[in-house]
């Protein structure tokens, strides 16, 4: 395993990071498709021992299931102080007002919350999971100041968001002398490459690091474009992001070209190609089989030639923001 600074921070996080939303409690409000504590404990281990250290779940994730089943493997699998913990706030994690969204209230309940159900004292990044238009970002960050210099947090991270929200709330820091955003999670892979556009290069010229989700468009770029699977069919939110257009279906049938030539599977191909972007820190990939983390794995030591990428991206076309809401 490679490791590299998330953004301008010291901190080292594997190139590869290990996102857990597949796991947790369906009974508990979580997706169908998630596997339980016994069916997910085999991947915390496998990723630990191939060298990941980093680790992304969210409060929002099966009611918290998945918080409680991160927590637990970790704390009896390796050393606290060994890998990186983040988590999300946002979500609805309860009905009726306060529920859900940025404000001080809410985060100073939620902080609390996800440091109990991850069985530790501190979270290394804690992200806001979109933008609450509801609720004014001064609000937001300074509550998120707030739990840094309590200690209960170390970095701050944000997601899916538009670059002007995101140029507003570093600039609104940097003004206040609050603790400053060093990462974004974002919507990015090869079947929508909008982020491109505005936030990559902006987050190369703040010196943010970026660690997109859905990098294999929720399987779309690892299996033939009419295939279904458990989650494909119950995914609501992922049936939003990406539709039946030529241009997808081309760009899905060049990497299964590239994957083929290369001797590799489809998924070494479309992680490869974007661990080959200078300002992707590190990808944030799902795995509920364990060929899905094999491949995460072995696409760090993959390097696709100037032709293969040029080839992968040649069909693109615009597209719609998806993703932020």
């Amino acid at each position: 395993m490679k490791y590299v600074k998330l953004g301008r921070t010291g901190l080292d996080v594997s190139r590869i990071c290990l996102g857990c939303m597949s796991y947790g409690d369906a009974a508990r409000g979580g997706h169908q498709w998630v596997l339980d504590e016994d069916g997910a404990r085999p991947f915390f281990e496998a990723a630990l021992d191939a060298g990941i250290n980093f680790f992304d779940t969210a409060n929002v994730y099966s009611a918290g299931s998945s918080e409680e089943f991160l927590g637990r493997a970790l704390g009896r699998l390796t050393s606290r102080d060994g890998v990186v913990i983040a988590t999300k706030v946002h979500g609805q994690m309860r009905q009726g007002p306060n529920g859900a969204g940025l404000s001080r209230k809410v985060i100073m309940t939620e902080v609390d919350h996800s440091l109990r159900r991850l069985g530790t004292d501190y979270i290394d990044l804690y992200q806001i999971h979109r933008f609450d238009a509801r609720t004014p970002i001064e609000e937001t960050l300074e509550a998120l100041d707030d739990v840094v210099r309590a200690g209960k947090v170390r970095y701050i991270g944000a997601s899916s968001m538009y670059t002007w929200q995101f140029a507003k709330a570093l600039y609104l820091a940097d003004a206040h002398g609050w603790t400053r955003f060093v990462s974004m999670q974002n919507h990015y892979n090869l079947l929508n490459r909008e982020e491109e556009r505005e936030m990559m290069p902006f987050c190369a010229d703040q010196g943010i690091g970026v660690i997109p989700w859905s990098p294999l468009a929720r399987g779309r770029l690892t299996r033939d474009w009419d295939d279904v699977t458990k989650r494909s069919e119950s995914d609501a939110f992922g049936s939003r992001l990406y539709d039946a257009e030529s241009s997808d279906r081309t760009v899905a049938a060049r990497v299964a070209e590239v994957a083929e030539s290369r001797g590799v599977s489809r998924a070494q191909v479309a992680l490869a190609w974007m661990l080959s972007k200078p300002f992707v820190t590190a990808p944030i990939i799902g795995a509920t089989k364990p060929h899905h983390l094999a491949d995460a794995v072995a696409a760090v030591e993959l390097a696709l030639t100037e032709d293969e990428v040029a080839r992968l991206e040649e069909p693109y076309v615009p597209h719609a923001v998806a993703g932020f809401a």
